[in-house]
């Protein structure tokens, strides 16, 4: 234990340097490490989490039964189309629940009927009676598998849309089946968030039905596979929104958008778009068979324009007008980027978190650190004397490692962090105190200083790897199985069991092995 290679000190002084390096840009505020600081040497600071710099904290939930009555809609045209092409009769074709359901009108037909069902789609359950009534259902796999897709797709969405705001450090994670935890450290316009999050941005063209006069559009009367919609912005006389006749079948999809820009047009913010090769050509073929018609723009269930198609657009690009202000087009534009949401979502939890709580929790924070800090060192020095010195030698790299640490990786630090740190101070001398301890024992027994040494940090050693190793595993465990504060106390826990050992089983061993060698006392001060 007390023979020492030179690469192995070199290895030591260098990650100590290293920890060094990345952890004194700390000490500075942003604008002094952006004027005064040189920009060859390491720059990235701490990141502070929500509860420390303030900020936005939201709990969404995703309406994910919303993904199944869209699908199964989508399954009740499927089964239209395919009866209609075999020419098979049918009366109440609508979706009941979770289930589409129909009545066959001839019963020779139910053999041909359940195959021609049973062909729509894998997923499709179809259970019929000998009275040709037909149930389609979805298998529960096919169900579980949506629900967690639509989730999955949820939190990539967005991230995009945050990632479009220009927030940094953002915290999305996702809890339970159905609920996603947004936190968005330093953003103190949750207004604007909640805006851009609660708008499931799903982008549709549609032809208008000019077969339906007005009084039956106010009554209600339409023709099979048209729907009613309202307006975006556009008021009819009595002030309600107004009223259109829209084609339920989806010509272009937005998923086909591959660009989006605000922009102006006649001096009115507008929203450019460009589709894709397969969205430009359905946009292209439908312009050309329909010069003359109204084409609508649906937006989240509100037709936002619906302008007359003068000729074909054969380019696949168009533009979005409406009463938009300049902000309400860039929103619009961001969100048409970043995609649609598979389903809606509900604002369960809403908290913003004021900068000055987050600066008392510092100033609490740093003083509880000063306290331990200093408490620890006195203890070590009038307990051990001049090895308690080495031991807070090794303590102060200790934090200044973890501090680099955690700057060089990007982690957060968050209130529960501060306290890991704090018990990290706490359990950093822990492996020196078994050390000195056993040392003190070995020379008790009669052990030369050189013996006495290498017998104490040989026998501690399986001893402080043991504890140690245990409390690692319970700070992953954490990590895995915990959430936001939680994990954020595991981090910390965890780098700074991994640092206190290196500072303790190698910082501290090697100047007290230069000391041996250097002076060669005839007895240990311990």
């Amino acid at each position: 234990m007390l023979r020492i290679r030179l690469w192995q000190v070199v290895l030591v002084v260098l990650v100590c340097a290293a920890g060094v390096l990345f952890a004194v840009p700390n000490l500075f505020n942003q604008q002094s490490l952006s004027s005064s600081y040189p920009g060859w040497l390491p720059s990235s600071q701490v990141n502070l989490g929500l509860d420390l710099q303030g900020g936005s904290h939201l709990l969404l939930e995703v309406q994910v039964d919303a993904v199944m009555v869209e699908r199964m809609d989508a399954l009740v045209d499927d089964a239209r189309s395919a009866l209609r092409r075999k020419r098979i009769g049918y009366t109440g074709l609508k979706r009941r629940g979770q289930k589409v359901v129909l009545q066959l009108t001839k019963l020779e037909n139910l053999d041909t009927a359940r195959e021609l069902l049973e062909d729509l789609d894998r997923e499709v359950e179809v259970e019929s009676t000998d009275a040709g009534a037909f149930e389609l259902t979805l298998s529960e796999s096919a169900i579980a598998e949506r629900k967690n897709s639509a989730l999955g797709q949820s939190i990539e969405i967005i991230r995009r849309r945050i990632d479009e705001t220009g927030v940094s450090e953002p915290t999305i994670q996702r809890q339970g089946e159905d609920r996603i935890l947004v936190q968005l450290p330093g953003l103190q316009d949750p207004e604007r968030l909640k805006r851009l999050l609660g708008k499931t941005a799903k982008m549709s063209f549609h032809l208008v039905d000019q077969t339906v006069s007005n009084a039956d559009l106010a009554r209600g009367r339409l023709p099979p596979g048209t729907m009613r919609l309202p307006a975006d912005d556009e008021a009819d006389s009595a002030g309600n929104p107004r009223l259109y006749p829209i084609r339920k079948r989806v010509m272009v999809s937005g998923d086909s958008l591959v660009y989006s820009q605000p922009t102006f047009q006649d001096n009115q913010a507008v929203v450019s778009f460009r589709f894709d090769a397969s969205g430009a050509k359905k946009f292209g073929r439908v312009t050309q068979d329909n010069v003359g018609r109204r084409f609508a723009i649906v937006l989240d269930g509100k037709v936002i324009s619906a302008p007359v198609i003068r000729e074909a657009i054969l380019g696949g690009s168009g533009v979005i007008s409406g009463n938009f202000t300049t902000q309400s087009a860039k929103e619009l534009a961001l969100l048409l980027r970043a995609g649609a949401l598979p389903a809606p979502m509900k604002i369960l939890e809403e908290r913003t978190v004021g900068p000055d709580l987050g600066a008392d929790s510092i100033a609490a924070g740093k003083i509880a650190c000063v306290i331990g800090l200093i408490a620890v060192i006195v203890f070590m020095l009038l307990y051990y004397g001049m090895f308690g010195i080495v031991a807070d030698i090794a303590l102060v790299l200790n934090l200044i490692i973890i501090f680099g640490l955690l700057s060089m990786v990007g982690l957060t630090l968050t209130l529960p962090g501060i306290a890991g740190i704090v018990l990290t101070i706490g359990m950093a001398v822990d492996a020196n105190v078994l050390i000195f301890e056993r040392i003190r024992e070995e020379v008790k027994s009669g052990r030369s200083p050189f013996s006495a040494m290498e017998a104490g940090y040989k026998r501690a050693f399986t001893t402080i790897f043991d504890s140690n190793l245990t409390t690692l595993i319970a700070a992953v465990i954490l990590y895995f199985l915990g959430s936001g504060p939680v994990q954020g106390f595991a981090v910390t826990l965890a780098i700074g069991i991994v640092t206190s050992m290196f500072t303790a089983m190698l910082v501290s061993r090697y100047i007290l092995v230069w000391w041996l060698k250097r002076f060669r006392p005839k007895a240990l001060p311990l």
